[in-house]
């Protein structure tokens, strides 16, 4: 979200030079800089003792191929408790413990991906009603089952050095 009116007092932004940053939208009322704002998500590679990635299906994310557990981060959330927090809601799976990977920048959604590797307890699946249907994969099938150049196939990549220690 890009500011043109001070979110605060209403004030139409004026730009001006903030040090580094360059010009930006500013308002003269509070004397302050409008930054953008842009939402923030977790995506997760949740995998196994054995190193085995669960993947999920959402037909309204794509239907022919699997994406994995994703979620925006709430109000007074930290990233590795709303990836905790995903984990747990999509699958129904025991979260043993989170790693942060990276940071993936989503320009098509003009959003922040966080990634993280959750260590999940392996068991049945208990799907939320956002999630169509779940599946183990190899790590390298992992690669294959999500869409090419995603942010997904991406973190699994990144995973994978971790996923191997098994």
């Amino acid at each position: 979200m890009r500011f043109d009116y001070c979110p605060k007092c209403g004030t139409k932004a004026v730009l001006h030079e903030i040090g580094d940053e360059g010009n930006m939208p500013y308002c003269e009322t509070c004397q302050r800089p409008l930054f953008d704002l842009f939402p923030v998500c977790v995506l997760c590679v949740a995998a196994d003792e054995k190193g085995c990635v669960a993947l999920i299906r959402q037909s309204y994310v794509n239907s022919s191929k699997f994406v994995g557990v994703a979620g925006y981060v709430k109000s007074g959330e930290s990233g590795e408790d709303a990836a905790f927090r995903e984990v747990g809601e999509e699958l129904g799976l025991g979260v043993q413990s989170v790693t942060t990977i990276k940071t993936y920048p989503y320009e098509k959604k003009d959003m922040l991906m966080l990634g993280f590797l959750v260590r999940v307890e392996r068991g049945d699946f208990h799907l939320s009603g956002e999630v169509d249907g779940a599946c183990w994969f190899t790590p390298a099938d992992a690669v294959k089952a999500v869409r090419e150049g995603s942010i997904i196939q991406q973190l699994i990549i990144d995973c994978m050095p971790l996923l191997e220690k098994q």
